[in-house]
């Protein structure tokens, strides 16, 4: 029998601490984000963080992976591979990185402008993308704390992006459930897709990921099987969170206010599924 997309409240409240690891290590690359260092210097951070904390980096456990953090630079929008190309002034870099914790898992990613591009033209477009891809994940997430059916997640961001601009949703890449599993179902598209989509109640828990450009959304991978990045060369940016649904409503697990903040400005108050 398939496993049931809704798990029950326990499972919820053990996946907190999964997420918090996850967002410490982004935090810990944050800070070392900067002119100079590599992507590989950057996924070294993230698994010590990880390990630090009595976790596995999750993503080294998929298949032909082995790294801990994903690092799309510039035009690569998602699934970079680490590498030892040190960051430039203006690159723009979204890391994305997960962890394993007593069996639960966490997903979650950023993108940041690297500091001292000197293209003020350049930064005020990759600035802005950034913006525009983090509100859509915000507008997602909120979707899922006050829509009856899963679909609605997709139109609350296909419609936020298209309201600030000519910018490309990927459609081949999509949020997902999570749980004992970095990848489960549901799918969580970003956009439109016919019918409702699974009721939203609790006991979901979900990836909330759009990954947007700044010109097409034509994507190719390249030579090393991972990497994802924009045909027409313009920039993409990826931002993510883990959101968990209870019975007393919605928890981001990969933040560590459970989402207050980003959720504030759209009505939604979390409430933690441990309390």
């Amino acid at each position: 029998m398939p496993r049931s997309i809704y798990k029950s409240a326990s499972d919820l409240a053990a996946m907190v601490p999964a997420g918090l690891l996850t967002a410490s290590a982004l935090d810990a690359v944050a800070a070392a984000i900067e002119p100079g260092v590599t992507t590989l210097e950057l996924d070294a951070i993230a698994e010590r963080t990880i390990r630090a904390g009595g976790g596995e980096p999750n993503f080294a456990l998929v298949p032909g992976y082995r790294h801990t953090i994903c690092a799309s630079v510039n035009d690569a929008v998602v699934h970079g591979m680490p590498n030892d190309v040190s960051l430039k002034p203006g690159d723009l870099v979204s890391i994305d990185c997960g962890a394993l914790l007593d069996g639960w898992n966490g997903d979650s990613a950023r993108t940041f402008l690297v500091p001292g591009g000197e293209d003020a033209a350049r930064n005020a477009v990759a600035a802005e993308l950034s913006r525009v891809t983090e509100g859509a994940m915000w507008r997602g997430l909120a979707a899922v704390a006050t829509s009856r059916h899963l679909h609605a997640v997709g139109e609350a961001i296909e419609d936020w992006i298209d309201e600030q601009g000519d910018y490309g949703i990927l459609d081949d890449y999509t949020g997902h459930g999570i749980g004992r599993d970095m990848h489960e179902d549901p799918t969580v598209y970003n956009y439109r897709v016919r019918g409702r989509g699974p009721v939203i109640k609790p006991g979901l828990a979900l990836a909330i990921e759009p990954l947007v450009t700044a010109g097409s959304n034509e994507v190719k991978t390249d030579a090393d099987e991972w990497t994802v990045r924009t045909v027409d060369g313009s920039l993409g940016a990826h931002w993510e969170h883990t959101i968990l649904v209870h019975a007393r409503g919605v928890w981001v697990s990969t933040a560590v206010d459970g989402g207050a903040a980003g959720l504030a400005p759209h009505g939604v108050t979390p409430v933690d599924p441990r309390a």
